[in-house]
């Protein structure tokens, strides 16, 4: 791994096989739904239902025991069975269809047991979801790990100091512009916020400005795009303890399609659910997300990928990685060559 300091002078180390191998959580063979993670998602609005979908199946697929949907209760009809293993949970609304009662919903959502969460995906944009997402991320005592994606970085990004707020552990996956209006937010607390352009195309700006925010926020964060950088959470003390920060070699120009940033979230939900720390779930969940894209397109090209091509591969590349990893541990010889390289 590299600290902060670093990253201006090198290029980051990056996730391998034999790295995303090293972090799968470990299955208990007498394991039920329960123990191997429930996952909250509060995602979805009557024009981006899908979204909440994408959620729910990618992260059954990486790996959690039960997943539940939260989204307003009139939309729960719409909802049911379309994902047939995922609960859904309704969330009062207002006297408008579709807009949620933020005290009552919040209420219903911190009542709820569970192990991770996913908020953001595909929410209905306004003030009744930026109250929302701001008082649930910030509730007082809760620290149930949370990844942040979408409309609930946007809400974010309309809260001064936002990041002083939020204590609970966070996966933060924005894009470049979600980025910018996130930096854009935190005032002059950067010298200054790079265009969308240079971070999509310059690696060492990407890789540089990631490390920095993930530093100033205390949270770790999933830049998205060609070689998606995941900075932040403090690397064990025989590493001296520096933030951590690498790179996935996937530069997939298939993976530009609607939907495939909900796959990622539900991915690195899941992992969050089954009990990885953050800065592992998502690198994790980056590198099934990438390799199964990366399958994917050995098949159809360049173009053609939609998002819901993407969970059953990340279960099988999981498994994949599953059997490198006992086949390390059991000392039996590989047919395959993998790269030993990785943060």
């Amino acid at each position: 791994m590299t600290n902060a300091a670093d990253t201006h002078a090198a290029a980051l180390p990056e996730l391998d096989d034999a790295h995303a191998a090293r972090l799968l959580p470990a299955r208990d063979p007498r394991g039920h739904k329960g123990t191997h993670g429930k996952l909250l998602v509060l995602a979805g609005s009557l024009d981006y239902l899908g979204a909440a979908l994408l959620v729910a199946r990618a992260a059954y697929r990486a790996g959690a025991g039960l997943v539940r949907l939260a989204l307003p209760e009139s939309l729960q009809p719409l909802v049911a069975g379309r994902v047939p293993e995922a609960t859904t949970i309704g969330l009062p609304e207002t006297d408008v269809a579709g807009e949620v009662d933020v005290e009552a919903s919040l209420d219903r959502l911190l009542d709820l047991d569970h192990d991770a969460a996913v908020v953001g995906p595909g929410l209905r944009p306004g003030l009744a979801t930026v109250e929302l997402v701001v008082d649930y991320l910030t509730a007082a005592g809760e620290m149930t790990p949370v990844v942040i994606d979408a409309e609930a970085l946007d809400s974010l990004a309309t809260v001064a100091g936002w990041w002083r707020q939020v204590r609970r552990p966070s996966v933060l996956t924005p894009h470049v512009g979600e980025l910018g209006k996130l930096m854009t937010a935190a005032g002059d607390t950067f010298d200054e916020v790079p265009d969308a352009e240079t971070l999509r195309m310059d690696d060492a700006a990407r890789a540089r400005t990631a490390t920095l925010v993930a530093a100033t926020w205390g949270q770790v964060v999933v830049l998205k795009g060609a070689r998606t950088v995941i900075a932040g959470g403090a690397a064990p003390a025989t590493d001296g303890g520096a933030a951590r920060a690498v790179v996935a070699p996937f530069t997939n120009p298939a993976l530009g399609t609607a939907g495939t940033g909900d796959v990622l979230a539900g991915a690195i939900g899941a992992l969050l659910a089954e009990g990885l720390a953050p800065f592992e779930a998502a690198c994790l969940g980056v590198y099934l997300h990438g390799s199964a894209a990366e399958v994917v397109r050995e098949r159809l090209g360049d173009a053609g990928l939609i998002a819901s091509d993407l969970p059953d591969e990340i279960a099988r590349v999981r498994r994949r990685l599953a059997l490198l990893a006992e086949r390390r541990r059991s000392g039996r010889r590989l047919g395959f060559s993998v790269g030993e390289g990785g943060a």
